[in-house]
């Protein structure tokens, strides 16, 4: 029986780390022919205890088939980007460059892997941030293939964006929070200017061309693996087929509920996971706005005045603003009265919860959970940063699984969401009888069955299974 190894190379954000190591979880209990070495880089600005954290549990539950490679620290001499310059750039440039510097560091230590263990190299996983990684994986004659944790809509709408500039000549910078309205094959409505990604639009800090070279680098790869399911976007997956683009692998949702019971009991969450338990089923507001969300003070008193006004249950991950000027993850407060209204934290004694960082995807996972002020539950969508304003729009207008408070927020604009547009927000969200419930729970059944044998999803991940076998042929 072929024996075959898998390179994984995520980019060390507990959003993508979590999705991709569920992922090889995926693949190493599907096949017993497949190992993965997973190898874990070392982001200055992250606070590695939540990433370490998954990384042992999970190392806990998979036997020894996959197993993790810390990379050295990068010597700052010789980093591209170095602290003094960084905060001119803009954030994605930043980690591109700190991607690019980890080459070197990839290679020795897959070289290392392949001479100390007597494998077989079958392929790359590059994370979608890692696609610059390709020439590695070229220099060792290796195959690769990137794992993609948005949606396919979004991954059509980075290839259409690349294809408009470097095609047709357009800058595509000028697109961004303009009133333009682009036809893009992956979506079903036209897609408003103003919800393009930030990103998209940055040419002074280098994020719009470093955005265009990462999608250049799909272009390489055998296959793009997306964590999204047949099911859920049939329109976006199916316009893929003109060819221009590597295969297409659905292979989500990256839900492993096993998994989740195993980290619900953890110590480090269990007087979260306690509350949860204590609260009726489908019950309460889940209000988390991914790991680098944050609002200013006034922001946050407006989110307090609308909770408490809606009189639903609610868990609140409220974090603290990171420094002006730095490229930093957001932290926990130390004392959460110095953020919140005077007296909400007693008025809310018994019906709400105020937290730091969250877990997640073991919230969501958890049966009192009734809605999410933004996988499983219904939505209210209130993006902030990366691709959040294009997902909210999918999810409201393409896909009819969210209530809007709010499409198109920008943290830098000064605008105040008032606290009777999130009160309001949060009643739609939790009627029992509501439109977006009922798709949701729809979606939700059909998820689980994409999952299992006969599924689409576990169907395309046979066929990517196979695919990577044959390149050990």
């Amino acid at each position: 029986m072929k024996k075959a190894e898998l390179v994984f190379v995520p980019v060390p954000f507990a959003g993508h780390i979590v999705s991709i190591l569920e992922f090889a979880k995926l693949l190493v209990d599907r096949d017993d022919r497949i190992s993965v070495t997973v190898l874990i880089m070392k982001l200055p600005v992250l606070e590695h205890s939540v990433v370490n954290n998954h990384i042992h549990l999970l190392s806990a539950s998979v036997s020894g088939r996959i197993r993790f490679v810390h990379l050295p620290q990068l010597n700052p001499q010789l980093a591209s980007t170095s602290p003094s310059n960084s905060k001119a750039l803009s954030p994605t440039h930043v980690i591109c460059s700190f991607i690019d510097d980890q080459k070197p560091l990839v290679r020795d230590a897959v070289k290392q892997l392949t001479q100390s263990v007597s494998i077989r190299l079958a392929g790359f996983v590059f994370d979608m941030l890692c696609t610059s990684m390709v020439d590695v994986a070229d220099e060792l004659g290796v195959p690769s293939y990137v794992f993609f944790t948005a949606s396919a809509a979004f991954l059509g709408l980075m290839l259409h964006l690349q294809a408009l500039h470097d095609n047709q000549g357009v800058d595509v910078t000028e697109l961004v929070d303009s009133d333009a309205e682009l036809v893009v094959p992956s979506f079903v409505n036209s897609v408003p200017g103003r919800v393009l990604p930030s990103v998209v639009g940055d040419k002074q800090g280098g994020g719009s061309t470093a955005f265009l070279r990462c999608v250049r680098g799909f272009k390489g790869m055998k296959g793009i693996l997306v964590n999204t399911f047949m099911e859920l976007e049939s329109h976006a997956i199916n316009s893929f087929v003109d060819g221009t683009s590597p295969p297409i692998y659905p292979v989500g949702p990256m839900l492993n509920l096993k998994h989740r019971e195993h980290l619900n009991h953890d110590n480090t969450n269990k007087d979260i996971m306690n509350w949860l338990d204590d609260q009726p089923p489908s019950s309460v507001v889940f209000l988390c706005f991914g790991s680098n969300g944050f609002f200013p003070l006034d922001q946050v008193k407006e989110i307090a005045q609308g909770l408490e006004c809606s009189r639903h249950r609610f868990l609140w991950s409220l974090r603290q603003p990171p420094p002006k000027g730095e490229i930093a993850m957001p932290s926990d407060y130390v004392d959460f009265e110095e953020a919140l209204p005077q007296g909400f934290l007693d008025r809310t004694i018994g019906i709400g919860k105020v937290i730091g960082w969250a877990p997640q995807l073991d919230i969501l996972a958890h049966p009192s959970i009734g809605g999410f002020l933004w996988y499983g539950v219904p939505i209210a969508t209130w993006p902030l940063y990366s691709e959040q304003q294009l997902n909210a729009f999918q999810m409201v207008k393409e896909l009819g699984l969210a209530i809007e408070i709010k499409l198109d927020y920008n943290t830098g604009d000064g605008h105040l969401v008032s606290a009777k547009e999130i009160e309001n927000g949060i009643r739609s969200l939790m009627k029992n009888d509501s439109e977006v419930r009922r798709r949701v729970n729809e979606m939700k059944e059909k998820s689980t069955n994409a999952l299992i044998d006969g599924g689409s999803s576990h169907t395309c991940l046979g066929h990517l299974i196979e695919d990577m076998i044959t390149n050990i042929a």
